[in-house]
Formats: structure tokens, sequence, C-alpha cells
């Protein structure tokens, strides 16, 4: 029979989702394309089915992206300390980033609307900015006007600018002739009140003014702005769209409320949408309302009726990937708001996800163990999931710890959880539906934990690492620790080693062979800050948050020597290593699968015919005559074939051919 031609390839790195996620500061609706800004970029999100919303493009902003404004082909984004960007969404697929404009002095871009050539943008403290955009590749200052308080949020409607200004309440400016641009009169804020965002209609302003709720101001003089009528709000007001006879408010964790205000000396809530998140903006187009919801991303709510309003639907824009645990072909990630994901990783190439759970507070930590997976959060404690059918992920129990739970590990029947100030709590699992704790120790901040025999190993935020027999959970005693120099974040242990990230101090290796009196024996000093370590074989893997993972050889644990590492290209924290694989969790960028790491190891994928003896072979140069050698001889029932050469040289352009054969 005619077999398949063998084949050999590099196999490329594996990353989740693929483009950077965010807290949504700001949205806009333009025909079936919502546009959010997320602090780390725009995102560019399918709205035609609110049931189904779908990433369709985006762009990685320079700053923090907090505003956005869509004229035509361009997005204008407000991205605080960068300023003005422009960009081109004429492709939404493709975005691109063709102007900008810097920051006046002092400033830091937080709003921004497009009228006519003209983008104003708020710029905090240095108050407005007047930006001649006519021609997008080439933006211009032509004017602006400082503010008492800070430049929060503006609308542009006639011949005016309408600024909320913070505790100055609303602002307006006579920006007729851009280049001198006049206060020409405003109104203060109301009690506790800060205005954050403003919308204009007609002969009123509708200033979200933060905790005294909607105000509405009559600006038919805006030499005499009077305030006509309000309503407080439960929440923070922080943003809000008027159409027709609605005020739609934006108004924190209070979600959505919508405002009659047909006569606006007597506004009435008629309705709204409570949410768990944090709603800062919204904008509203046909029958929906999106809300920008800095925990929850992009939320469509239905308000036809709206004293029924109804969630149809939304976007998981944000995510802070802290930690990752992987089972089978799937990694569990504690994603901080965005809760628990399961990514499939079977493919590293196509990392996707497959199920989620999402929960209050902030994951922080993460253990698979049989078909459960644990999530420390911040606010629950210990939650304990069933991911036997990891695209249907099902909360079965937990524990509410009285700390911050940071981390945790399974071992056996029992969970560890470091829980910060409360210290080391042991909680029994057998049970899922009813967990129990059975023991614990006080430690001044813990935040990693490793188990070993009958010891767990704590990684204590003031002290250093920690020590605590366990061999009775119900009775747990500190036994030893090293009190390192640093603020130790993570601990794995190897042997008779166990190695602390220890924050700015790096990496610590302790001799923990007579626990009662422990010795550190070495180190390396990373260069930012070590927050996670793993240790498999030679070799312990490091997260130093802005440096990315460092690969430090501890053969000689007295004499650490770096030989590689990888340069995320976001805020590595977590890790774990499966099979021949490291995952690191990115901050906003997700997940990472890394399957090789430069002077390290290269990882190939042979495809041949299964079931037939196959040779892969190498060679440093392809000078006749080719000196191939050969690096293994198998015959595996299944294709592809990952083989992971650790036998790469160091140097600056190593070199290295591959080859397979096959009969």
């Amino acid at each position: 029979m005619h077999a398949v031609p063998p084949s050999v390839q590099p196999l490329l790195q594996g990353k989740w989702p693929g483009w950077l996620r965010g807290d949504a500061y700001d949205v806009k609706v333009v025909g079936n394309k919502a546009y959010v800004a997320v602090g780390t970029a725009l995102m560019v999100i399918d709205v035609s089915d609110p049931a189904h919303c779908a990433r369709v493009g985006g762009f990685e902003t320079r700053g923090a992206a907090i505003g956005v404004a869509v004229s035509g082909n361009y997005a204008y984004v407000a991205d605080a300390v960068a300023g003005l960007e422009v960009i081109d969404v004429s492709d939404p697929v493709h975005c691109s980033r063709v102007g900008g404009h810097t920051n006046a002095p002092g400033g830091d871009a937080r709003c921004v609307a497009v009228a006519g050539v003209y983008a104003y943008v708020a710029e905090n403290y240095a108050g407005l900015e007047v930006i001649d955009v006519r021609d997008p590749t080439n933006c211009v200052r032509v004017g602006g006007r400082s503010v008492s308080g800070s430049a929060n949020g503006v609308a542009v409607a006639g011949n005016y600018a309408y600024v909320a200004s913070g505790s100055s309440g609303l602002q307006v400016i006579d920006v007729r002739d851009p280049t001198n641009c006049v206060r020409v009169g405003g109104r203060v804020s109301g009690f506790n009140g800060s205005a954050y965002g403003v919308a204009v209609s007609g002969n009123y302003a509708y200033v979200a003014d933060g905790n005294a709720g909607l105000q509405v101001i009559d600006v038919s003089n805006p030499t005499n702005c009077v305030r006509v009528g309000g309503f407080d709000t439960s929440g923070l007001a922080s943003g809000v769209v008027v159409l027709g006879n609605y005020a739609f408010v934006a108004d924190g964790n209070s979600g959505l409320q919508v405002i009659d205000v047909s006569n606006p000396t007597n506004c009435l809530r008629v309705g709204g949408y409570y949410i768990t998140g944090d709603a800062r903006s919204l904008a509203v187009s046909a029958n929906y309302a999106y809300l920008a919801d800095t925990a929850g991303g992009l939320q469509v709510i239905d308000v036809r009726l709206p004293a029924y309003c109804m969630r149809v639907g939304g976007y998981e824009t944000s995510g802070h990937a802290r930690a990752v645990a992987v089972s089978g072909n799937y990694a569990y990630m504690a994603d901080w708001f965005a809760g628990l994901q399961v990514i499939d990783v079977s493919d590293p190439t196509n990392c996707r996800i497959v199920g989620s759970y999402r929960v209050n507070g902030q994951s922080l930590g993460v253990a698979v163990s049989e078909k459960y997976a644990y999530l420390a959060n911040s606010l629950a404690g210990l939650l304990v999931f069933d991911v036997s059918n990891p695209s249907n992920c099902v909360r079965v129990g937990g524990f509410d710890s009285i700390g911050l739970a940071d981390a945790v590990t399974v071992s056996g029947n029992y969970a560890y959880v470091a829980d910060f100030g409360a210290g080391l709590h042991v909680i029994d699992v057998s049970n899922p539906s009813n967990c129990v704790r059975v023991g614990g120790c006080a430690t001044s901040g813990a935040y990693g934990v490793a188990v070993s025999g009958n010891y767990a190993y704590v990684a204590d935020d003031t002290a250093g690492l920690r020590v605590i027999d366990v061999s009775n959970p119900t009775n747990c005693l500190r036994v030893g620790g090293y009190d390192t120099s640093g603020s130790a974040r993570n601990v794995a242990v190897s042997g008779t080693y166990a190695y602390v990230a220890d924050l700015g101090a790096g990496l610590q290796v302790i001799d923990v062979r007579n626990p009662t009196n422990c010795v550190r024996v070495g180190g390396w000093p990373t260069t930012d800050y070590s927050v996670a370590v793993a240790v498999a074989g030679n070799y312990a893997y490091v997260t130093d948050v802005g440096a990315g993972l460092h690969v430090i050889d501890v053969r000689d644990p007295t004499n650490c020597v770096r030989i590689g590492g990888h340069d995320t290209s976001g805020n590595a924290y977590g890790l774990t290593l499966a099979g021949d694989r490291i995952y690191v969790t990115d901050n906003q960028s997700g997940l990472l699968v890394l399957l090789s790491l430069p002077n390290v190891q290269f990882t190939v994928r042979v495809d041949a015919t299964p079931g037939v003896p196959f040779t892969l072979e190498t060679a440093t140069n392809l000078n006749d005559p080719i000196p191939w050698m050969p690096l293994l001889t198998t015959n595996v029932p299944f294709m592809p074939f990952d083989y992971v050469d650790f036998d790469v040289k160091l140097s600056k352009k190593p070199q290295k051919y591959y080859r397979v054969r096959q009969q």
C-alpha cells in the first residue's frame, strides 16, 4: 500500500486566546460592530447576533485604552498616557494604527468625541484638547482649554463642548473657534458627586455624576446653566446615553439604570439590569444597550421594554491569567474575574476554550485532581468544580475561608490552601460537595504552598519559607523554615530542596532535608519580580513578571546558572510543567504553551505512517557529504509524534537540521 511520505517540521508555541484582553472601559456601536476600549487594546466585536457575540479583530494600543469614538473608517482611542490613537477599522480583521497625537503636558487621555474634522479629547488635569484629524496620518493640535477639576468625559453639540470635570461638575466650552476655546459656563457636581460622563440632547445636558447619580442641567443658555432635576442612582454613575424619553446610565456595580427623563424636573427610574461587575460606560443602538463592564466585558441588554430589561448576550473581554494546572489534554486556568477557564491544549498550535465558570472575586490559584478542579478565590475561598465534562463545568462545593485564598494544591483527600493572612488551611475534600476544614497553621502572609511527604511548604510574604508538619492534618505544626531576604510568593519541592520564588530576591534554593534546620544553599537573582517556580529534572523554571520565563540549571544548587528563557509579551505569573511542555499564564495575554526555549530545547513534530518504524536524524550543516546522525528510531501506533531535542547548543545563532526516514 502507498504510504504517506514522512515529514518533520518545527513545532510552534501555542497561545490562548491569541490576542490581548482587558477590562472594558468604553464602547461605541456602529452597525453590527461594537468597538470596545479594553485597557490593553481596541477590540472589535461582531454583535449582529447579540446572543453569540464574537471578536473579529482589534489593535493593541501603546497606552491604556479607556475611551473610544468611531467616525467613518476610523476609531479614535483615548489611550491614557499615549494620548490619542487613530486606528483604521475599515477592515476590522486587520486594524492598523495610522496616526495619533500625544497628550498635553501632564495630560492623560480619558475620553474622546469626534465632530466634523476635530477630535475633542478629555485629558484629565490637562483639560480639553482639540485635534484636527482631517488627515488621520498627521493629526494636529489646534487648540484646547484647561478646566478646573479633572476632564473625564466630553460630548460635543453645536458650538459647544460639554466636559464632565470630576468634582467641578459640568464645564461648557465654546469651540466655534477651535484655536481659541473659551469657557462660557458650567455647573458644579451634586452633593458627594464627581462628573464622569456627559450626554447632550436638546436643551439639556445629562451628567453621570458618580455617587450623586444622574444630573439634568438646562444648557439652553450656556452662560447660565441650571440644574432642573436628576435621579440619585444606587451605584456610581459613570456613563450616560440619552435616547428619546430615556436616559440610560452605566451605574457601577448597579449595572444599567433606565431613567424616564420626559419630564426633566421629575425623573423616574423605570427599569434596569443589575450586574455583578462594574459598568463604566455604554452605548445604545436599536433595541439594545451595550455595557462596558470592567469585570465582565461587553454586556448586551435588551431594552425594548425598559421596565423588563434582559441580558441577551455578551463577550468576556477581560481576564488576567494568574495560575494554571494541566491534566490530560486540558489546561485549567485561574483567570482573575473571569474565573475558571478550560483550554483544550491537545494541539498546542491551536489552543481553544471549551468551558468556563465565572465566579465573583479574584481567581488566583488552581489545582486539578482526577475529575475535579480546585480554584483559590479571593472572595469565596476554595471552590470545587466537577470537570469530568470540560465543556460543562459544574460547581459542586467548596469552603469559604476567612482570608484571601491565593493558591491551592491537592494531595490525597486534602486540599491545602494558602490563605494569605489566615495562613494555611487543610480541607478534607473526600466529599467535594461537603468540604470540611480539618486543620491548618497560622502564618503572616501565605501566598503559595507545596506538599511533599508529611510536610507542607508555605511561601510566606514576610517570613519566607515555612515548613509545616501535616502528617496529622488535624494538628498541623510548624517545625522550621528559612527567612528569605525578599517576599516569598511561590514554592516548589524536589528531592531535598525547596525552591522559592522570592519576588525581588529572585530564586532561593533551600536545603530542607532537616526541616527543623533549613539552610539556604544557593539561588539566582532574577531581573524583575519572581512569582512562580516549577522544577523538573535538572532545571528550575521561574516566572519573572515583566521579564518572562527563566530556565535555571540547578544540578549544583550552590551554583545555579541561567541557561535560557522566554520573554513573554505580557506579565508572566503562573506556570506548570506537563510532559515536555511548559504552560505559562501571561496576565492579559492568557495562556502560553511553550514547546521549545531558545538555547535550551527544540521540538519537532514527525508525521508519518503509524505502526511503521521511522528514524529521526540531525545534522549541523548541509555540506556534502551531509553528516546525518540518528537521534532515535522508534515505532509508534499514532501520529503525529513530538520529539524534544535537549541537545541544542548555547549560541546566539544555533544551527541544526532535521530529517525523518521511514521504510
